[in-house]
Parts: structure tokens; sequence; C-alpha cells
């Protein structure tokens, strides 16, 4: 592992044009990051410096890049996921490789530190046959949840709860990580597909994303499963409307601070992915001198 804090260890970060593979997962490293979208998207390989969270920006920074391309997702970048317990410092990866694919199917590759190849992509690992399903939570214990929220909603002690429960699935072998996001980019068009150290999924949801001055958020909030009507149920529903508007709200406070302008609707709009639909509301600014860095407006919004 490569640390960024001597001098000795300073990085190189070039980026190329590059034909990426048909499928990006192709190129994704075996603990590698992928963050997939609609065609587009990135996969990493390798770690070229593992850096602490409030250290990024500045390591980011100190990092000599050679980006022709100058395409948002190019030159040197942290991925990685950020820990939901603020008390934990958390840290996020430099990858020593980056393959990506930008909407209109122009490719690219970055390479940090040392000259690197590709990865060749591993032979395909064995898929499970058999697997076991256990959830913590039954439907006594789901209502005995959904009884306590609702008491400390009466009681002013919350606006809103989003209740889980969790599901554990053991196999009798390891589930292939690259075809675990195939599936989920084939069954969840339109989703951010996503991997990072464990964490995998697919949201439909924009936390934030920074393009040079602009910002954008997606928030979604209030659900119903996509079937005739549920389009016109949701809109006209109280306590889905209620719910999304606290979400819409809360991302409103986080970033007027840092803009001169910001701009949401004032109502929601419904959109419908594989399986479900959402109460949707846009939200796009104009960042405030010095512009926020993409990191401090996640750590803004996030969790």
């Amino acid at each position: 592992m490569t640390s960024v804090a001597s001098p000795r260890a300073r990085l190189r970060a070039v980026t190329r044009a590059f034909d990426a593979p048909s499928d990006l997962l192709d190129a994704r490293g075996p603990d590698g990051f992928a963050w997939l979208h609609d065609g587009a998207g990135l996969v990493t390989s390798g770690v070229a410096a593992r850096v602490a969270v409030d250290d990024v920006d500045a390591a980011l920074g100190a990092i000599d890049v050679d980006d022709p391309l100058d395409w948002p997702g190019t030159g040197a970048l942290a991925v990685g996921a950020l820990a939901f317990d603020p008390a934990s410092p958390g840290s996020l990866v430099i990858p020593s490789t980056v393959v990506g694919r930008t909407a209109d199917g122009r490719g690219w590759v970055t390479e940090v530190g040392p000259p690197a190849h590709l990865r060749v992509p591993a032979p395909a690992a064995t898929r499970p046959t058999r697997w076991r399903i256990d959830r913590d939570a039954d439907e006594q214990r789901w209502r005995t949840m959904v009884h306590q929220a609702l008491t400390a909603i009466d009681a002013h002690e919350l606006e809103k709860v989003v209740l889980a429960r969790t599901v554990v699935v053991e196999a009798d072998a390891p589930f292939p990580v690259s075809a675990l996001l195939a599936r989920l980019r084939d069954a969840q068009p339109g989703c951010f597909v996503h991997h990072a150290e464990g964490l995998l999924g697919a949201s439909p949801e924009l936390l934030v994303r920074r393009v040079g001055q602009r910002v954008e958020s997606r928030p979604l909030a209030g659900t119903a499963r996509a079937r005739v009507g549920a389009v016109t149920a949701l809109q006209d529903s109280v306590k889905d409307s209620r719910e999304h508007r606290l979400v819409v709200d809360g991302v409103l406070e986080a970033l007027t601070p840092v803009c001169d302008e910001l701009h949401a609707a004032s109502e929601p709009d419904a959109v419908t992915f594989s399986s479900i639909v959402h109460l949707e509301t846009p939200v796009h600014g104009h960042l405030a001198d010095p512009a926020a860095s993409a990191l401090d407006l996640m750590r803004r919004l996030h969790p």
C-alpha cells in the first residue's frame, strides 16, 4: 500500500482514451469498486493509496495529474463507502487503475502510481447451487417495531422512521461479485449499481453530483409497488407526500449554506422503475465560491 503522506510516495495519475470492454465488469479487480448507470460508469482495480476521509481532498490535490480528456470521472479520484456511524473516521481508496465509459460510449483508463497493466479477467468462479435464508424479524416482531415507531411519532419524538430487517443468505460457495452486479444491472435499469468493499446494491437515488459549479441531488421518498393506478395513488397519498417533503427539505437545508442558487420543484414527480414507483424531486443549484468539493457535499448529505 502506498501512503501519500510521504514526499517519496508522490503519485501520478495518467488518463487516456481507451476502448473499454463491452462489459465494464470484466475490468473490475477482485476487490474493486463499481459504479454503473444506464451504460455509463467506472470500475477499479488495485490500491494506490488508502486515505482517511478528512485527508482525501488534500491527497487528491497532491497527485500529479496528466488528463487531457478532462471528462467527469477521469483523472485522480477516490472511491469507497462512508460509515453510517458519524464517529467512525473511515477511509477511501485511490485506485491504481480505473476503467470507465461515458453515457455516449467514450471509454477511458486512468492509472495511478507506477505503470501497471490492466487486469486480465479471472476465470469464472464457481457459483452457489444451494443456499439457506434466515430473517431476523418474524411478522409479530415486525408489527411490534411498527407500533413502537408510530408511538414515537405520536409523541413527537420522531418525524420519520425507516424500518429495516436483516436477511442472511448462506450458500455452498461464495457469491461472485461481478455476477451479482451484472444481475442487478440487468434487473434494475435506471438505477445506480455499485460495489465498494463488500457493500453492494442498486439504488435509484442520486445523493449528490457536482460538475464544475453545478450541484444536483435527486431525493426519492414515498414508494409503491408498480401496478395499475400506482402513480396516481402515490401522488394523492398524504402520508407519502409528507414523507417525501421531509427528505427534500433535508437536502435543501444541507446544501443551502454552500450554494448561491438552489432550486427544487414545489411538487414531486412519480418515477417508475422495474417493480416500484417513487416520488422524486430533482434539486439543482450553483455552488458559491469557493466551491465545496464533491466529498464535502456528500458528507453534508450522508446518511
